[in-house]
């Protein structure tokens, strides 16, 4: 039963990502629908940001964590290698713990 289960979802999984591909030629959307799209994702991956930075089970984190996510960020912003602003917002926050 479950590895009937665990194949299903494989399947569906494979369909699923398969299904951009294949339909991307057949599905036309409006200029204004692809802006809204644009817009949707960058709104969701912000939420999720503030999400995780702001806290930590079921209360607020401690001033650390958004700072480093903030530190990151603007990294990330002015366009600093991945690695750099990963480790800055990283000290960051492991120095503002310390301290």
């Amino acid at each position: 039963m479950i590895i009937a289960a665990m194949l299903a979802l494989a399947v569906g999984t494979y369909l699923l990502r398969m299904s951009g591909p294949v339909l991307r030629t057949r599905v036309t959307f409006p200029a204004s629908v692809e802006k809204l799209l644009d817009t949707s994702a960058v709104v969701l991956l912000t939420s999720l940001v503030a999400v995780t930075a702001l806290t930590e089970g079921s209360g607020p984190a401690d001033v650390a964590r958004p700072v480093g996510v903030l530190v990151g960020g603007v990294l990330a912003w002015r366009k600093a290698p991945f690695m750099v602003a990963v480790l800055a917002a990283a000290a960051t926050t492991a120095l503002l713990r310390l301290l």
